[in-house]
C-alpha cells in the first residue's frame, strides 16, 4: 500500500529524471519484499543490505541542500553495524550448520555464545531502529530526503528493526534477550526521553516528525523485548501504527506546507486552519495519533508495549510511559503553531490552496486505516496471536 502512495505522493516535487526516481522507487520495494519473505538468515541479511544502494541514490540524487552528506550518513552507518550482524550469522552458520530459519529456531545455543551473537545482531538492529547514540543518520536522512524517500524510511525501513527482533533475537538466542533486557529497557527508556526532549525544541517541521520517529521505535522496541504475548503484539501494532500515520505527516510536512511555502521552518507556518481546514482536520487526527490518542492504532500498540514493559520492571514501565505524556506535548505544541498560533500573512492567501484531491484521497487513505484498525484492532491481532503464541512458548521452553 505505501509504494503507490510514495509514488502519487511525489507528483508535483519530482519533476526531473523521473524514470530513474521510478526505477530506484520499485527496486527497492522488491528488496524490501525480499528481506520481509526469505526464510533464511545469510538471505535476510543480503536484501538487509542490497537496500543501501537504492536509498544512497534516492537521497543523493533527488534530496535537499545536504543530500550528500545525509546519504553517506546513512549508508556508512548502517554498513557499519550491518558487518557485525554479517559476523554474526556466519557465527550462527559455522557452529550449526546452516542458516536456515527452521533449524536454527529449533537448535539452541550455549549461554555466552548467545550472549557474544545477540550483541552481533542488536548492534545492527539498533541502528536500524535507530536508539540513542546511533540515531543521528536518521534525522540527516529524514531532513534532506525527497518526500518519498522520508515515507519508505519511516513506514518500512525503520520495521526492518522490529522484524530482526522477532525473527532472528527472540527464537534463536532467547536467553541472552532474557538476561539483557534490562540493559535494554534502559537504553529504550533514554532513547525515548532524549528524543521526546529534542523534538520539544527542534523547530524544522520535518525534523520534529523524524525525532517523533525515534520515540515512537524505542517503545516498539522494548516492548518486543518485553517477552510478553501483550508487549510483542502491541510492538507489532505499534510499528503498524507508525507505518500509516508517521509516512501521512511527512506528506502534509513535505508534500503541502513545503511545496507550497518552500520551507519547512515551523514559525513560519501561523494560522492555517482559517485558510486550509480540510488539510487541518486530517492533520488533527494525524496528530492525535501520532500522541497515541484513543480510536487509533497507536493508542492500542502503545498500550499494549508499555503494559508488557510495565508486567516485567514496574519501574521502568512508569519512565518508558512519560513517552505518552512527551508526545502529547510536542505533538499537539505543533498543530497548535502551525494551524493557529496567529493569523496568517497575505503570501498564504495568495499562494495557499487547501488540499488537492490526489493529496486528499492520500492522506484519506492513511488516516481511514488508522482509526479503523484503533477502533477494531482484532483483524491484525487474530492473525497475530496463533504466532506470538507460539513464539513465547518456545521461548520459555528453552529455559
Amino acid at each position: 500500500m505505501i509504494f503507490p502512495i510514495v509514488i502519487i505522493s511525489s507528483w508535483n516535487s519530482i519533476t526531473v529524471n523521473i524514470k530513474s526516481y521510478l526505477v530506484i522507487i520499485l527496486l527497492l520495494e522488491c528488496l524490501l519484499l525480499g528481506a520481509f519473505l526469505v526464510i533464511d538468515v545469510l538471505l535476510f541479511y543480503i536484501f538487509f543490505e542490497a537496500i543501501l544502494p537504492p536509498l544512497f541514490l534516492l537521497l543523493g540524487l533527488f534530496g535537499s541542500g545536504g543530500k550528500v552528506r545525509a546519504s553517506f550518513y546513512l549508508f556508512l552507518y548502517t554498513l557499519f553495524g550491518s558487518l557485525f550482524l554479517l559476523l554474526a550469522i556466519l557465527a550462527m552458520s559455522s557452529i550449526i550448520g546452516t542458516t536456515d530459519f527452521e533449524v536454527l529456531w529449533k537448535s539452541s545455543f550455549d549461554y555466552y555464545t548467545q550472549i557474544i551473537l545477540f550483541c552481533g545482531v542488536f548492534l545492527a538492529i539498533s541502528i536500524k531502529t535507530p536508539l540513542y547514540f546511533v540515531h543521528t543518520w536518521l534525522l540527516k536522512a529524514h531532513t534532506e530526503a525527497p518526500l518519498g524517500g522520508s515515507i519508505i524510511l519511516a513506514a518500512i525501513v525503520l520495521k526492518l528493526g522490529l522484524y530482526g527482533i522477532i525473527r532472528i533475537i527472540l527464537p534463536i538466542l532467547p536467553e541472552a534477550s532474557m538476561s539483557l533486557r534490562s540493559a535494554v529497557f534502559v537504553i529504550g527508556v533514554i532513547t525515548i526521553i532524549y528524543a521526546s526532549f529534542s523534538t520539544l525544541r527542534t523547530t524544522d517541521v520535518k525534523e520534529i516528525i523524524a525525532y517523533s520517529s525515534v520515540s515512537h521505535a524505542a517503545v516498539y522496541l522494548i516492548g518486543g523485548f518485553s517477552n510478553t504475548i501483550q508487549g510483542i503484539e502491541g510492538s507489532i501494532l505499534l510499528g503498524i501504527a507508525h507505518g500509516l500515520v508517521s509516512p501521512a505527516l511527512f506528506i502534509i510536512a513535505g508534500g503541502v506546507l513545503y511545496e507550497r511555502s518552500g520551507t519547512r521552518f515551523i514559525y513560519y507556518y501561523r494560522g492555517i486552519a482559517q485558510i486550509m481546514p480540510l488539510c487541518s482536520l486530517l492533520f488533527f487526527i494525524l496528530c492525535l495519533g501520532n500522541c497515541g490518542a484513543p480510536l487509533t492504532l497507536n493508542f492500542v500498540g502503545e498500550f499494549l508495549s508499555l503494559y508488557g514493559v510495565f508486567e516485567k520492571l514496574p519501574l521502568l514501565g512508569v519512565l518508558a510511559s512519560s513517552s505518552i505524556v512527551f508526545s502529547a506535548a510536542y505533538t499537539i505544541y505543533l498543530f497548535n503553531r502551525i494551524s493557529f498560533g496567529g493569523s496568517f500573512s497575505l503570501f498564504f492567501q495568495e499562494n495557499f490552496i487547501d488540499l488537492t484531491k490526489r493529496e486528499f484521497f492520500i492522506l484519506l487513505t492513511l488516516v481511514f486505516f488508522t482509526v479503523l484498525f484503533g477502533i477494531y484492532p482484532n483483524f491484525i491481532l487474530d492473525g497475530i496471536h496463533m504466532s506470538v503464541s507460539a513464539l513465547i512458548i518456545a521461548f520459555f521452553a528453552t529455559r
